[in-house]
């Protein structure tokens, strides 16, 4: 395209990329609250240790069971009515969360808040699939992924300063309404396709188009769940992400302890230089999605050889968790933890990409809630194991080490079992028409 065109094009794509991240930030500032105002709730409701811990884990029980019902009903009734009645849902349950007056009505109300954020991530995947061409995609992928970060790193303190401002009552209705200010701008600012959006220009229509795969309308019903886990890319998607989160998880629950237990920190010590990895993570997974994309657009290598590629880069990274266990130093200890936890961003702008490169065009969702899916259950499952082994061993090394190994077989998966990234065929479908640059290709 000449730079007459390009100088002409509209950019309201990049704003949907906001969109997508700041629903990404409310979702995990939502999920916060609750672990900020927890030594009070747990006065105030007179709960022991075993119930808080149940109230905690009760979020993730719908969370991860509705990943891939959420999927369905994005494809099935578009991205917009699906997040934006998601984003309402949660911001209720925050706000009544409010209002609990103990054990019960706290964990139906983490199980109701878990109801409607577990449309975030498969909603923004089909999201990006249908705004962005294929060569932008692991950069918007990078930008709304680290919205979770900002919940981690920036929202903790930020919301704990507010329970000392007000009561914690008040907090989870103030965070609450965050998620209905986003839903009024979303209404009136988002359409399902670009075509439909009167701020997009013919320039920027042609530029979002320019790869996309045609949908073929003698095939166009969805493809059932059997048939999409049939394929090798989709176990490889699931498999990689599992060992992604499960090494992810150890920075937003076991981290502040490490830091404390195993490397002698003061409280105030370890609230600055737990945040670090998270912050750092934000900068290089925007980097990380970016420099993809041009690596693609190059020509140099396919698609298949960029993925591949990037998320070798960020799992080598991540394994850096397991040499952080040996050093002295408490301070080289937590650079490499920086490492570790940017290189799990690095590897998760090409996970949020893959979705819309593999999935049948009205399958996105659905294969993204497939793979979150999994992944949450890696979530769920790494906490418990590390707890675990440091019980039975009275060490963290051991179960950063086990984090590393585990690296070394999403690596594994990523460069054998993840075959060549294109559009799945069910049923025969001709073979898409898609551009793949180069033939360079990392194919098992």
């Amino acid at each position: 395209m000449n730079q007459a065109a390009v100088r002409s094009r509209s950019r309201v794509r990049w704003w949907v990329a906001g969109l997508m991240w700041a629903a990404i930030a409310i979702n995990y500032i939502d999920r916060t609250v609750l672990s900020a105002a927890a030594p009070r709730i747990q006065s105030e409701f007179h709960l022991g240790a075993v119930e808080m811990g149940v109230v905690m884990s009760a979020f993730f029980w719908s969370y991860a069971l509705l990943q891939l019902p959420a999927g369905f009903l994005a494809d099935r009734f578009g991205q917009k009515k699906v997040l934006g009645f998601a984003v309402v849902w949660w911001s209720l349950a925050t706000a009544a969360t409010g209002v609990a007056n103990g054990f019960k009505s706290l964990v139906a109300l983490r199980v109701a808040l878990g109801v409607g954020e577990a449309g975030a991530y498969p909603s923004n995947a089909g999201i990006a699939s249908k705004w962005f061409p294929r060569r932008e995609r692991a950069t918007v992928a990078g930008i709304f992924d680290s919205g979770s970060k900002l919940g981690g790193a920036i929202a903790l303190p930020l919301i704990a300063a507010m329970l000392v401002t007000f009561d914690w009552k008040l907090t989870f209705a103030l965070t609450g309404v965050l998620g209905l200010i986003w839903y009024a701008v979303w209404q009136f600012t988002f359409s399902d396709s670009p075509r439909d959006h009167k701020w997009v220009n013919a320039e920027e229509l042609a530029h979002i188009e320019s790869d996309h795969v045609a949908q073929d309308k003698r095939n166009d019903a969805r493809p059932a769940l059997r048939k999409l886990l049939a394929h090798r890319n989709v176990w490889a998607m699931c498999i990689g992400f599992f060992m992604i989160n499960y090494n992810s998880y150890f920075f937003i629950t076991w981290l502040p302890t490490y830091l404390v237990k195993a490397r002698g920190m003061t409280m105030m010590e370890m609230g600055w230089m737990a945040s670090l990895p998270l912050l750092a993570s934000i900068v290089v997974e925007i980097f990380a999605g970016w420099a993809s994309d041009r690596v693609f657009a190059s020509g140099k290598l396919s698609l298949t050889a960029t993925r591949k590629l990037f998320l070798v880069i960020g799992l080598l990274m991540a394994s850096s968790i397991g040499f952080a266990a040996f050093v002295d130093s408490a301070a080289l200890a937590v650079l490499l933890l920086c490492i570790a936890k940017s290189g799990t961003t690095v590897a998760a702008s090409q996970v949020w990409a893959l979705p819309g490169d593999v999935a049948p065009p009205n399958a996105v969702s659905m294969v993204a809630g497939i793979q979150n899916t999994v992944s949450n259950i890696g979530g769920v499952v790494g906490p418990v194991v590390t707890g675990a082994i440091v019980g039975a061993t009275g060490s963290f090394v051991p179960a950063l080490v086990v984090s590393s190994a585990l690296i070394g077989v999403a690596i594994l998966n990523y460069l054998f079992l993840l075959g060549k990234v294109e559009p799945i065929r069910i049923d025969g479908d001709s073979k898409p028409n898609v551009r793949e640059h180069s033939n360079v290709d990392f194919r098992s």
